[in-house]
């Protein structure tokens, strides 16, 4: 089986208002970003992909000649809590000002909490131990 995601995409159709809110209230660095078409950024050993849905339907250059893709309605994405602690993600998402529109004390346990980016696809921060990683 393959050992992790090494990529995951969402899509918003203002990659201005996601770069502020992925790299101003996530704290996520950018490490690639073309104008009017997506802005990627890294986390520890992944890579959050944010693209214009409008620009992924078109083909990509002929120097990378990635297949059209693209996806219609909210995204989903779950951030790990582990280093820092489920109540440190909790606080500094309260904390910026975006609303938690669920917590959740899974069957095992598992705290997670639910809340939105600026193109209303459902973000996550979750502990591990949801899935027994932990």
């Amino acid at each position: 089986m393959p050992p992790a995601i090494l990529e995951t995409a969402l899509y918003c159709p203002d990659l201005d208002a996601a770069r502020r809110f992925y790299s101003e209230k996530l704290e996520l660095e950018v490490i690639v970003e073309v104008p009017g078409r997506h802005v990627f950024f890294l986390l520890k050993d992944s890579v959050l992909l944010i693209f214009n849905p409008a620009a992924t339907v078109e083909p990509s250059s002929a120097k990378l000649p990635v297949p059209v893709h693209g996806a219609t309605g909210a995204g989903h994405a779950c951030f790990s809590t582990a280093q820092l602690g489920y109540e440190h993600w909790l606080d500094k998402i309260r904390g910026e000002g975006i609303e938690i529109e669920q917590e959740v004390v899974w069957p095992n346990g598992a705290r997670s909490f639910y809340f939105r980016d600026p193109a209303g696809n459902s973000l996550e921060f979750g502990e591990p131990k949801l899935w027994d990683l932990a």
